[in-house]
């Protein structure tokens, strides 16, 4: 019997089962395709993602490095409000290799990884789970202490454990073209109803646009609109749902969810690389297979961790909506040199951003 069986091997469910083989638990994990596609999220990371990832990570995936963003309230051709520091702030990564990497670093501490495997049934029982799954030589049953959640919004483990769902999900769009762009500045246009949409240079991989609606917005004719504006033909394409607003449970009796499928992600990016991994080492540090009340300590750890700034994320996100005038009023206020970490928006209120506003007084 396997201590822990991993359902998806996307960031949160590779950083999950490196750490809890490597605290001595047997682990296996299954990936519904190939690990890192399809792709349906963008490469663009706090450079707190290397705290993560093994030696030599970073010199295999950076693609540009980032250190501000001009924000827009119209088109490419309307009024850029710059927030910027004098240092790198952000990273433009490969995304796809990322997961790659992340999967490498499981197999290497222990953890049975395996690719083309999909998750049919989940059973919670009095004392194990019983985990079905087709792969490429047929169908067999499972069985483990506990069943990890880590496969997105649309979970599967979280239906089969009858777990709530995230508060929305949005849907996002990306594209990209082959130009390269070495700019360290980021586009953000809040033009798209409740979110916004970007550009991000990937220094000689081209070029990412990117955008989300909530359901029912003709995405596509958002984003036609939006790359249109900026004369760009994208070569390739890809589309995914963003969970936003984390259930009021996420653990069940022998079950638990982590990142997408716990929608524990930014509110006001859409972001989960770093949250799913940050709650991923909560997990693992604080359960213990044959002890389903650590369940328990999972979620207060992680929610201790993450709730102020998921909070303040969603008051962050509030400001798209507000009427032009009062944007405009915001953005030029913090306009200029900032002291905010992009993963945590309680940094708001840090010294450092203090200093940065009383800088332009």
């Amino acid at each position: 019997m396997y201590d822990f069986v991993v359902v998806g091997a996307g960031p949160a469910g590779s950083r999950f089962a490196r750490r809890a083989t490597e605290c001595g638990h047997d682990v296996l994990v299954f990936e519904q395709g190939e690990v890192g596609k399809p792709l349906a999220c963008s490469g663009h990371v706090s450079t707190d993602v290397w705290e993560y990832t093994p030696p030599g990570a970073r010199e295999e995936l950076l693609q540009n490095e980032v250190s501000g963003a001009r924000f827009h309230r119209g088109g490419p051709e309307s009024d850029a409000h710059p927030f910027y520091k004098d240092e790198v702030i952000s990273n433009v990564i490969d995304r796809v290799g990322l997961d790659k990497t992340l999967a490498d670093a499981a197999r290497d501490a222990g953890a049975d990884l395996r690719e083309r495997h999909t998750v049919l049934s989940v059973r919670e029982r009095r004392d194990h789970v019983e985990v079905t799954a087709r792969g490429p030589d047929g169908t067999d049953t499972y069985q483990a202490r506990m069943v990890v959640g880590c496969d997105g919004p649309r979970s599967r483990v979280r239906t089969e454990l009858g777990l709530p769902e995230p508060g929305e999900l949005l849907h996002g769009v990306l594209g990209f073209t082959e130009e390269p762009d070495h700019d360290d500045f980021v586009d953000v246009h809040l033009t798209v109803p409740t979110f916004f949409a970007w550009r991000i240079p990937r220094g000689d991989a081209g070029v990412e646009y990117g955008l989300a609606t909530p359901p029912g917005d003709d995405v596509r004719a958002e984003f036609e609109a939006f790359t249109d504006a900026y004369g760009a033909e994208t070569t390739r394409r890809c589309s995914g749902l963003i969970p936003i607003g984390p259930p009021k449970r996420v653990t069940g009796r022998r079950g638990f969810l982590i990142g997408d499928a716990a929608a524990q992600t930014k509110p006001f990016t859409g972001g989960g690389i770093l949250y799913g991994m940050t709650a991923a080492d909560h997990a693992a540090r604080e359960i213990d297979p044959t002890d389903p009340g650590s369940l328990g300590d999972y979620e207060r750890a992680w929610r201790d961790d993450l709730r102020s700034e998921i909070r303040l994320g969603h008051l962050v996100r509030a400001g798209y909506s507000m009427p032009g005038p009062v944007q405009e009023v915001g953005m030029r206020a913090f306009s200029g040199e900032i002291g905010v970490h992009m993963d945590r928006p309680s940094t708001m209120f840090s010294t450092e951003q203090l200093k940065a506003l009383l800088s332009r007084t």
